[in-house]
């Protein structure tokens, strides 16, 4: 807590000098309500206020989370506003006059009317696109989509704007890794793999939207230096009592399938949520491996591999508001996975003099088996301080992971004609972890006048790992204890912050600064080695974004920011785990942590066709390796800081409305990506390529209700550390109808139609000559059924941000 003080002292002058800066504009006296077409408070829609007498534009103003819109007018005098927002008719006001005596106003409320489009003589809404641009992120719309239909998470994020998945299911944002992943604005606190993990056993009838950050603003965790993309679930709409009931099956090689109920229940004081989901999934793998060990002469391996992963899943939420009065709420939540699962591998190397000649092979059977378990825990409290939107909230938070993973191998080492070089070995190794994450947060925001916000919060942070790797190896038909591969690793963490923003609003342009301050104390203790990694540090965060509006038509934007990633848990856990004797990946105990700086300049036209272009630059970059290892001719992945990684990128999103029919939304992302290390591993690295992906979107409406959709993705070559990929693409396809008067809903999918999908890399490290294939089970055909039932008028359960959401960003699942 004495770290806590000094940040939140540090924070508090800061805060002094925002505070001035803030004492510049006068009060607000006209005000008004918007709601959207189901009478909800609507966000962010631009309302322009309007001269009477002349039809002068005098101010532009957007409206808040409560639909609330907001001007400070001096003098007398009569006004009119118009507002407009994509997929709504332009909605023009009453007329309102200020005089001398009364220097107040206030509109009402008003309510937008979707715009409609007529389709030989069926009236047909407009609904979401499928990619929505706003000042802060992008957001890609997935409830609505046909192709999605049936995928998990994981594929889902693969079709997102600027976004990459990789062989190993890492998550690349604008070019680059380090993306912070976020559930209902809640970090996850896992490693990356268990962030994959989780993603791939969420079902996309689960999610809402995706939110993509690129620049984060102070109030979030200083992680993620690609930014933070956010994954909104579903949540009932409506009050009373209400959900849906969701099913879906897939077959490609295997079959798949998931159900799941959703329930929300409210009432004047209480309201309460939950949903399970059930899903069991089955997915071939393929895998090759050339590769040559230098040598006098050289040895050459040839690998080929394949397994088949089956994975049950269990996911549940659940939780309960208690509305004290109209602006105190507290509320509790639980969320929870169960999973389990096996995969099946066979692998054979083919070792010799030259790839068409092999003079051994080693023949690799594996059978590995995963059982993560993961509750957490939340306790809420949220307070409406004025009607300007202030308020304050609070977050306890805890969260315990259980998991275990256990692996049996057999390796058979033979002659060319079958024989046997020596008796097969016979190895295993069980891996159980517990993660214990505890956290706490207050987060207070307040307008301290029409035009100026204020956000300000303190959090800290505590997680303790302990991980413990038994190996055994099979000797005289006895389990023995494998002294050099055992071992235990136990990590503590604990991060105290403290931030606050100030938002100023002028004329046509937006200002907000920012700073974060946090102090993290780690400590990394391999236990059987008696080896000791112990860190103490202080960062400081600042951000800043700047909107200039330089017509109705016209918004540019600025935005800098400094941010900070930590080594995940698995990436710092030393263990060894093989695939088969010469290819093996392993942690490293010794990682730092890499800081970035993040700039961004942004142009929106017409509210809809985005620009932005971005330069980064990242110090001891984390980057995932592959690296030769001399002495056992074996090849092996870890994690290393390599030096240097910047990055130029230019992102276009253009949607298009090409007939009444036919709506396409096509992104490009452009980027140049280079890495430079001095001596990694005893070489000097130095890469830089420019690479680019493409996505596009296509959809057509057939008739009220019936929508198809066409979606295609190309990833150029890149180079990314000592790894060089070569081109993705892929196209899948997809149908849509609703029935029993929208209450239900069936669709159709097929991913990868032309079964193109494939990951192909080799070596950018110098010295290291290798090639590597692998191909996923992508192609896919999907069927789902939604069906809702219960009142559709009341409003939605609350959405919170958690405190232990950027510590479950780095765990198993």
């Amino acid at each position: 807590m004495k770290n806590l003080y000094k940040i939140t002292l540090i924070l508090s002058l800061f805060f002094t000098a925002t505070h001035v800066f803030a004492q510049t504009d006068p009060k607000p006296n006209i005000s008004g309500i918007i709601l959207d077409e189901t009478k909800k408070p609507a966000d962010y829609v631009t309302v322009v206020l309007f001269k009477a007498s002349d039809s002068s534009m005098v101010k532009t103003a957007f409206t808040d989370p409560n639909g609330t819109f907001y001007f400070s007018i001096s003098g007398k005098g009569s006004y009119y506003y118009k507002a407009s927002n994509m997929g709504y008719q332009t909605l023009k006001s009453k007329t309102i006059v200020l005089t001398e005596d009364n220097q107040k106003a206030d509109f009402g409320t008003a309510q937008l009317i979707a715009s409609t489009q007529n389709l030989k003589e069926v009236n047909v809404a407009v609904t979401k696109p499928l990619i929505e641009r706003k000042m802060d992120k992008i957001v890609m719309n997935v409830s609505n989509s046909a192709v999605m239909t049936g995928s998990t998470a994981l594929e889902v994020l693969q079709k997102a704007p600027g976004v990459t998945v990789d062989q190993n299911d890492k998550i690349s944002m604008m070019g680059k890794q380090g993306v912070l992943i976020q559930l209902d604005g809640k970090q996850t606190y896992m490693s990356s793999a268990d962030v994959a993990n989780l993603l791939r056993n969420m079902q996309s009838s689960d999610i809402e939207s995706i939110e993509l950050i690129t620049n984060p603003s102070s109030k979030y965790d200083a992680s993620g230096n690609s930014g933070i993309i956010n994954i909104k679930t579903k949540k009932n709409k409506n009050g009373g009592t209400n959900g849906s009931l969701n099913g879906s099956l897939g077959y490609g090689k295997n079959l798949r399938g998931n159900a799941g109920l959703n329930l929300n229940h409210r009432s004047q004081k209480l309201n309460f949520f939950g949903n399970y989901n059930y899903g069991k999934f089955e997915r071939d793998n393929l895998i090759a491996i050339d590769r040559i060990s230098n040598g006098t002469p050289d040895t050459y391996f040839s690998q080929v591999g394949e397994s088949n992963r089956k994975q049950y899943n269990n996911n549940l939420k659940a939780g309960l508001d208690y509305f004290i009065d109209k602006k105190n709420t507290i509320g509790i939540l639980v969320n929870g996975y169960f999973n389990h699962g096996t995969e099946a591998s066979a692998n054979n190397t083919f070792i010799g003099p030259s790839f068409q000649k092999a003079d051994s092979s080693l023949i690799t059977n594996s059978l590995q088996t995963n059982k993560y378990n993961n509750v957490s825990y939340n306790l809420n409290y949220k307070s409406v301080l004025d009607t300007a939107g202030s308020e304050i909230s609070a977050d306890v938070d805890y969260s315990r992971y259980n998991g275990n993973d256990g692996s049996d191998y057999a390796n058979d080492y033979r002659f060319e004609n079958g024989n046997s070089i020596r008796p097969i070995i016979y190895t295993r190794n069980n891996t159980p972890s517990i993660i214990d994450i505890k956290a706490f947060k207050i987060d207070y925001n307040v307008s301290l006048s029409k035009t100026v916000k204020l956000e300000a919060g303190v959090k800290s942070s505590w997680v303790k790992t302990d991980n413990d790797l038994q190996a055994e190896e099979y000797v005289n038909n006895i389990w023995r204890n494998d002294i050099k591969r055992s071992n235990q690793f136990v990590y503590d963490e604990n991060v105290n912050a403290a931030y606050t923003n100030v938002n100023k609003q002028f004329k046509n342009t937006s200002v907000q600064i920012g700073l974060r301050v946090e102090q993290t104390n780690s400590k990394g203790n391999l236990i059987t080695k008696n080896t000791v990694v112990e860190r103490n540090y202080w960062d400081f965060f600042p951000t800043l974004f700047v909107q200039q509006k330089l017509s109705k038509d016209n918004q540019l934007g600025f935005s800098y920011s400094r941010r900070i990633d930590r080594p995940s848990y698995d990436a710092l856990n030393p263990f060894i785990y093989y695939l088969d004797e010469f290819t093996y990946s392993k942690g490293n105990p010794f990682l730092k942590p890499q800081y970035t700086h993040n700039f961004e300049l942004s142009y929106t036209l017409l509210q809809k066709y985005m620009l932005s272009l971005g330069y980064s630059r990242i110090n001891d970059v984390i980057a995932e390796v592959i690296l030769p290892d001399a002495a056992s001719q074996s090849l092996y992945q870890t994690n290393a800081n390599i030096a240097t990684n910047i990055s130029y990128n230019a992102n276009l999103n253009v949607p298009l409305q090409l007939t009444k029919w036919w709506q396409t939304n096509n992104n490009l992302n452009v980027f140049y990506l280079s890495f430079e290390a001095p001596d990694l591993a005893g070489s000097a690295l130095k890469t830089g390529k420019t690479s680019f992906q493409f996505k596009s979107q296509q959809t057509f409406t057939i008739m009220d209700g019936f929508t198809a959709e066409l979606n295609g993705s190309y990833e150029s070559p890149l180079d990314y550390g000592t790894l060089s990929l070569k081109a993705r693409y892929y196209i899948d396809a997809g149908l849509s109808k609703s029935l029993f008067k929208k209450k239900a809903s069936l669709k159709l999918a097929l991913s990868d139609i032309f079964n193109m999908s494939e990951n192909n890399l080799s070596s950018a490290y110098p010295g290291l000559t290798y090639s590597l294939h692998q191909k996923n089970e992508t192609q896919i055909g999907r069927i789902s059924f939604t069906y809702r039932f219960g009142k559709n008028e009341i409003k939605p359960a609350r959405r919170r941000s958690t405190g232990t959401e950027a510590e479950q960003g780095r765990m198993k699942n």
